[in-house]
């Protein structure tokens, strides 16, 4: 076993030799108006975050499901005052796609289908006032075809809307086009994958620049790759040249077959891509490890860290901090990628499950994370016991986490019952060690009763220091607030 599981002891000395958390100061609510939606896929949400704080500090935005036919955008300044609220109709059959904004715009994206065309449409609001744009249609596609897809941008001044050309389930290529801020066309692009074989599993991510990163999991889901398009077009004759880089992180290894079975791929602020694979047998179903790759395009080369295999050591780790004797991994899917300034990486993941039916509650348990150092040295690893459950109404959006990091430490807000008190917990992570804060009770004192309660997606933050949420306070009452929470 190549992984240092000595330091396991320093991992879990994060539950143990815990730093002081900040003391909540103020809290602040306002009333709240949600539906909740119920979407075809409870695991994969379209639109999982929906409020976003603006980057000069003034307060953030939200998008607000109100009705069976619209939906709000709203912005708030710091201290919880609405700035303007403007309706969005949405006709029956249409679905947000995306919502983001620049420093001038908010965008929402809505897919609409007839039994004819399918497209994606985006509608601009403006930040000052609210006021609407003209809608633009970013894509159009067969009714029969797979259904578009649409990027934005982390800074939100380009998006990309693509389609999928197939034969049957095969994906043959993706036809994209590139806007900047001003919803103009900069940009037509066909990402062909003629090269590939009978199974594999395309994406993209779109850097702020316009570069366009087509991410692969390919080879029979043994291998990650990436392939680099720049935001400019071909010269007229002259091809441009499309760097690939792409490692195997599967294949047969002590005479079993380990396939990807779940995998992320995360474009950090530093602009390099990084990606994280759990692997698993592709015999017994259980996982086998965590890989991790940084792609380097700058330098023209890969970095893939040591594997942290999910050993009898391991095992027996999540065992004493569960309670619970586990013999193997199956429930666990990646879901946060966070660097640091430092350039240390934390990854996260999380056990979740459904009891068996669209009506029944779902579950998220513990917490996985991994630490790497800016060599993509796998230096720690923790795991943070929780038991969450919710009712099918919110399903994922009402149990989970939300995580955020600021310098050198990752926070983890979460809902829990701990000590007989239903509320949001905040936790601290220092990236570089893994140590750990114990939970901070933010008072909130979230309803527990399996009615909605809390709604996850809504969570963001403002600052280090200032926390925006929404939650329900009381079982006697059914209207939530929205509550902004400033700590020390």
């Amino acid at each position: 076993m190549r992984f240092p599981f000595g330091l396991a002891a320093l991992a879990l000395s994060g539950l143990l030799a815990t730093t002081h958390p900040a003391q909540a100061q103020k809290t602040k609510s306002a009333p709240f108006s949600y539906l909740p939606e119920q979407g075809e896929d409870r695991y994969n949400q379209r639109v999982p975050q929906k409020t976003l704080a603006l980057a000069d500090g003034s307060g953030f935005i939200i998008l607000a499901h109100q009705s069976g036919s619209a939906y709000a955008v709203e912005r708030y300044d710091a201290d919880l005052k609405k700035q303007w609220s403007t309706t969005l109709p949405v006709a029956p059959g249409e679905t947000v796609e995306a919502f983001g904004h620049s420093a001038d715009q908010a965008w929402v994206v809505v897919h609409h289908a007839d039994e004819n065309e399918q497209n994606l449409t985006a509608q601009l609001f403006g930040l000052s006032g609210g006021q609407k744009g003209a809608p633009v249609v970013l894509v159009s596609a067969p009714a029969h075809d797979r259904r578009p897809g649409v990027r934005l941008s982390p800074d939100g001044n380009r998006l990309l809307a693509f389609r999928y050309v197939a034969r049957e389930a095969q994906i043959l290529r993706l036809e994209g086009t590139l806007y900047d801020q001003k919803m103009s066309k900069t940009l037509d692009r066909t990402y062909d994958f003629k090269d590939q074989g009978d199974f594999f599993s395309p994406n993209i991510l779109l850097a702020n620049d316009g570069t366009q990163y087509v991410t692969l999991l390919g080879d029979g889901m043994k291998k990650l790759t990436v392939r680099r398009y720049p935001a400019t077009p071909d010269r007229v004759g002259v091809a441009t040249a499309i760097p690939v880089l792409g490692v195997p992180v599967g294949g047969t290894f002590g005479g079993q077959p380990i396939t990807i079975r779940d995998a992320k791929f995360s474009l950090q602020p530093d602009g390099q891509l990084y990606a994280a694979a759990l692997c698993a047998n592709d015999r017994t179903g259980q996982l086998s490890g965590l890989k991790v790759v940084r792609f380097d395009f700058a330098e023209s080369k890969l970095k893939l860290a040591e594997e942290l295999p999910f050993a009898p050591a391991f095992l027996a780790e999540i065992s004493k901090v569960t309670g619970k004797e586990v013999k193997g991994l199956a429930d666990i899917y990646l879901s946060d990628m966070l660097l640091t300034d430092s350039k240390n990486l934390v990854i996260i993941a999380e056990r979740h499950f459904e009891e068996g039916g669209p009506e029944l509650p779902v579950h998220a348990q513990e917490l996985y994370l991994f630490g790497y150092s800016p060599f993509l040295t796998p230096t720690w690893h923790t795991i943070v016991a929780k038991d969450q459950v919710a009712p099918a109404i919110d399903s994922y959006t009402g149990i989970g986490y939300r995580a955020a990091v600021f310098g050198e430490e990752v926070q983890l807000m979460t809902l829990e019952t701990i000590n007989g008190k239903s509320d949001l917990y905040l936790r601290k992570v220092q990236a570089a060690t893994g140590v750990i804060s114990e939970p901070q009770r933010l008072k909130l004192n979230v309803a527990n009763d399996q009615q909605l309660a809390y709604v996850k997606d809504f969570t963001t933050w403002l600052n280090p220091k200032t926390i925006i949420g929404i939650s329900r306070p009381s079982k006697k009452s059914a209207a939530l607030q929205l509550n902004t929470v400033k700590l020390k």
